[in-house]
């Protein structure tokens, strides 16, 4: 049995997924026979890929020698090598899908529910926690509804009149992550003139209180063995006059968030590491959080709110686990086993005992 690392995606974020999967794949060939990386094109299409590839070899397509997949639901599904005209397909076999991708379909329940019917075990969210976790706006009046604290939010339309908070905003994809499409605007009028030029925002916009003197905090979680948490991270933004962390900070410097400045552990005030802990705790069953997550806040000296949630965060948070140290071999090693011992979820047909069936009568007489 092999174990494959999915990543890349028809995402904002596939050049970070693509780091992300090479390292996980790298640190895999160190302890795993073979690991199998399958790359995600832009277009949707599935390819094997060598395991020496560089992340440099993916700026004019695919790494040579790269080979054709196909993802297959059903009974029999999987990943299939594709045999040409006089080949027969041959399926692969994978024990365990460790997943890299960032954003998009391949973080917001898509490529889950795809997994899940082919009857493959990966790691991270489920259908149901990935699509949580990737919708801004219902994530939100989850957080809200339990009474943890977070910023108001509102959806913001081409017919939104008022706002119930005051200006500057913060503008924010409904669907979407790492500060990508995120605009600070002082009214309202700039607020909805963004909507028809911003592509982020074409499936929807959150908008919320912009507060300059709010800083980011970050800490990560994993459910196994055991739920348990990282250090927390203080990023460092790259220029002191930025509004918000963005997507530069965040990961361009070569490993991804590996390599972005910050401070960790941070020092926080009094109490506030308890807070921080307890919240994503509580968040940790809320949103049904399967796999590694980051809990992303923002906090001042007296205030703290909760921000969002990463459910497949940038280089799988590995850089966040220090107190105490945990290897990245063994924060892979364990996701792996996660999936395979806890699968996201088995259907069932329990209960369609053709009962109805036997009863219906004609359609056609239904339709008379």
């Amino acid at each position: 049995m092999t174990i494959g690392v999915l990543f890349g995606g028809p995402t904002p974020e596939h050049d970070i997924s693509i780091l992300t999967g090479l390292l996980a794949l790298r640190e895999l060939q160190r302890t795993t026979k073979e690991p199998l990386g399958i790359y995600w094109t832009k277009t949707g299409s599935f390819f094997s890929v060598p395991g020496d590839a560089e992340a440099e070899s993916f700026l004019e397509g695919l790494p040579k020698g790269s080979s054709e997949l196909s993802l297959r639901v059903g009974d029999q599904g999987g990943f299939f090598s594709v045999g040409g005209r006089m080949g027969k397909d041959r399926r692969s076999d994978l024990e365990a899908l460790v997943l890299c991708t960032h954003g998009g379909p391949g973080e917001d329940g898509s490529l889950q529910a795809a997994l899940d019917l082919a009857g493959i075990n990966y790691s991270g969210p489920s259908l149901a926690g990935a699509a949580l976790g990737m919708d801004k706006w219902a994530f939100g009046a989850l957080i809200a509804n339990a009474g943890l604290p977070t910023l108001p939010r509102s959806l913001l339309t081409s017919e939104t009149t008022s706002l119930p908070f005051a200006g500057p905003y913060i503008l924010k994809p409904r669907f979407g992550g790492s500060s990508i499409g995120i605009d600070v605007v002082a009214d309202l009028a700039t607020a909805k003139a963004r909507l028809n030029v911003n592509v982020h925002m074409s499936r929807g916009c959150v908008v919320e209180p912009y507060r300059h003197d709010l800083t980011d905090l970050q800490i990560a979680l994993r459910t196994y063995p055991t739920l348990s948490l990282s250090s927390i991270e203080k990023p460092i933004r790259r220029s002191g006059a930025a509004e918000i962390l963005d997507y530069r900070d965040k990961y361009v410097g070569g490993e991804g968030m590996v390599s972005a400045p910050r401070e960790l552990p941070a020092v926080l005030p009094a109490g506030q590491t308890e807070t921080i802990e307890s919240c994503a705790r509580t968040i940790a069953g809320l949103a049904s959080v399967r796999g590694v997550a980051r809990i992303d806040f923002l906090a001042n000296e007296t205030e703290l709110y909760v921000n969002e949630i990463n459910t497949i965060p940038g280089s799988l948070s590995k850089h966040l686990f220090v107190e105490p140290p945990l290897a990245f071999s063994r924060l892979l090693a364990d996701l792996i086993t996660e999936a395979i011992e806890r699968p996201s979820h088995h259907y069932s047909a329990a209960g369609a005992d053709g009962l109805v069936l036997r009863t219906a009568g004609s359609i056609a007489a239904k339709l008379a």
